[in-house]
This record gives C-alpha cells, sequence and structure tokens, in this order.
C-alpha cells in the first residue's frame, strides 16, 4: 500500500511539473496569454494555464483513490471550463453559473455519501457561498510568483495531516497529498521567474477542491472551522482588501492590485518569491498552530485563530496607511 502510494505521489509530481512544462513551450501557440497591463504586477507576456498538470493529477489520483465520481466530476468540469476561460474571456455571469453548478453537484455528492441530517442542508447555501468564494479567492490571490504553488503545498499538506490523524479518512488524505505534490511539481517553472502563469484552470481548481475537501472532512464546527484556517492567509487578505475597496466605493469587479501581498510586490518593490515564501511559512505556522489549540478546545482554537487574523488586519491597516503616506 505504502508503495503504492508513493508511485501515485510520483505520477503527481511528474504531471504537476509535465502540465507546466507544456504550457510553457507551446501555451504562445495556444493563444493562452496573459498579457500585462496596469493592474498586473508583472512586465512580460508570460503564458498561462499551466495548472492543467494538478488538474491531471488530481483526475488520476481521483479515479485511482475511488474518491466518489460526484466529488471529481464538477471539479474536472469546472477546470476544464476556466481553462477555456484562460484562453477566451468569459463574462463574469457565465463563470459564477458554472461554479455554482459545479458547487452544488460537489455539495449535494457530498451531503449524500455522509449522509447527513436535514440540518446540513439547510446549511447547503452557506456551503455553496464557501466553495464558490474560495475558489475565486483562491484565484484573485494567485498574482505574483509562486504564491499559489507555495500555498498549496502548505494547504494541502496541512490538509492530508488533519485528514489521517484527526478524522482518519486515508483516501481523502492521499488526495490531499497528490494536489500539494502537484503543486510542488508545478513550481519550478512558475519561481523564482515565471515561465507559466498557474492560471484559472489551476487556481480554480484548487480553491474548488480545498473547499470542498473542508466541507467533507467537517464532522462539527471545530473541523470545519480548523481545516478552513488552512488558507486563513489567502481569506484575510481577499477579505480586508474587499472592506478597504468597499469603503473606498471601489467596484468590487473591475481588476485591481490592492491586495497585500500585490502592495509588498509592486509598492515595497520586495521580491516576488520572499513574499510567496513568507505567506507559505506563515500560513504552516498559523494552520499547525490552530491544529494544536483545537486538541484544547473550542475557546482556545478561536483565540488563537482571532490573534492570528487582527494580526494581518493590523499589519493590513498598518501598510495601508504607511503606502498613502509615501504616495
Amino acid at each position: 500500500m505504502q508503495k503504492a502510494n508513493f508511485v501515485l505521489y510520483m505520477i503527481s509530481f511528474a504531471l504537476g511539473w509535465i502540465g507546466a512544462w507544456i504550457i510553457a513551450k507551446w501555451g504562445m501557440k495556444l493563444s493562452l496569454l496573459d498579457e500585462p497591463n496596469s493592474r498586473s504586477s508583472h512586465i512580460a507576456v508570460t503564458p498561462k494555464g499551466g495548472g492543467i498538470g494538478v488538474l491531471a493529477a488530481f483526475l488520476v489520483s481521483s479515479i485511482i483513490l475511488s474518491i466518489p465520481k460526484s466529488f471529481w466530476i464538477p471539479g474536472t468540469f469546472l477546470s476544464l471550463f476556466s481553462l477555456w476561460g484562460d484562453h477566451s474571456e468569459i463574462k463574469p455571469a457565465v463563470r459564477l453559473f458554472i461554479q455554482f453548478t459545479a458547487g452544488t453537484i460537489l455539495l449535494i455528492g457530498i451531503l449524500s455519501e455522509m449522509q447527513t441530517g436535514i440540518t446540513s442542508y439547510a446549511l447547503m447555501p452557506l456551503f455553496l457561498i464557501f466553495v464558490v468564494g474560495t475558489s475565486n479567492f483562491y484565484n484573485f490571490m494567485d498574482g505574483i510568483n509562486g504564491i499559489a504553488g507555495i500555498t498549496g503545498i502548505v494547504g494541502f499538506g496541512l490538509t492530508a495531516f488533519y485528514a489521517l490523524n484527526h478524522i482518519n479518512n486515508l483516501h481523502l488524505s492521499i488526495l490531499a497529498t497528490c494536489m500539494s505534490i502537484s503543486c510542488l511539481g508545478f513550481l519550478p517553472y512558475n519561481i523564482p521567474k515565471a515561465r507559466v502563469f498557474m492560471g484559472d484552470v489551476g487556481s480554480i481548481l484548487i480553491g474548488f477542491v480545498f473547499s470542498g475537501m473542508v466541507v467533507y472532512l467537517s464532522n462539527d464546527v471545530l473541523d470545519f472551522i480548523c481545516l478552513s484556517s488552512f488558507l486563513s492567509l489567502f481569506y484575510a487578505d481577499e477579505l480586508t482588501t474587499i472592506i478597504t475597496r468597499l469603503k473606498s466605493g471601489e467596484n468590487l469587479i473591475t481588476a485591481h492590485r490592492h491586495h497585500i501581498y500585490q502592495l509588498l510586490a509592486n509598492e515595497c518593490k520586495i521580491p516576488h518569491w520572499k513574499i510567496s515564501v513568507g505567506y507559505g511559512f506563515f500560513q504552516l505556522v498559523i494552520g499547525l498552530s490552530i491544529i494544536w489549540a483545537k486538541n484544547m478546545g473550542f475557546i482556545m482554537m478561536i483565540s488563537v485563530l482571532t490573534f492570528f487574523i487582527c494580526s494581518f488586519m493590523i499589519f493590513s491597516i498598518i501598510l495601508r496607511k504607511k503606502i498613502r503616506l509615501v504616495a
């Protein structure tokens, strides 16, 4: 069994690497291009869609591990649809319709598999917003070299550990490990210099699969909060940015570069790889701290999570004020 898992991990790494290599080599000819503009954090035209290797790893691993079709089919379809979005512009309304449809299929499958009661189905609208929101948050946070790949490695790595040691779900633990390793395979093409971007095909998929695993593995509120915290830096950055933009009267559907990671890269001129490694490191610290705190009870876990969130918010306020003063 362990040998079979090792082979699957190596396949996942290879697929992540091959997918990035294919797009780096032929992305230009396939018109999978990310052309920089005033809102970009890069200056050169770069192929995008390198996350197809992560999709391949997810698909192969799910089939081999006999993951329920209601989990991997909507994820695969959404990722392929997002690949088309990497090639051509798709209206936001159409994107959201497809995302909500895929999320609904995913959640119906999960809740049926878990044989939950009526309460879980009553919460399905909230779960659906969580899944679609996480998918888009991950996509929005994929704006500098390495940040999506490194956070994917950490987030799925923590999920794999938790699934095995706290939920005793071996198959989802292995799948999460495969996702983490496929992100590792993609990473050499994206950091320190980006020869290829992950694209919507990868970032939307990662957010979708991660949030699906959170719902699937959560036996109670404690599990849900703990698992969600494995992506807490992305949530905190996105939510604080949304609040800031709303206060400024900005249109939320327009492109921008007001995320904290973008301010650090563009206004503070910090190299992308340093920011991405920093996000990954602090996400690992937060995740391990929350797992430790959960073992000590609800109050301790919430206290530790609140501390980290408040710390990020304070850092966000200080950084934004400093940048305004400099400007």
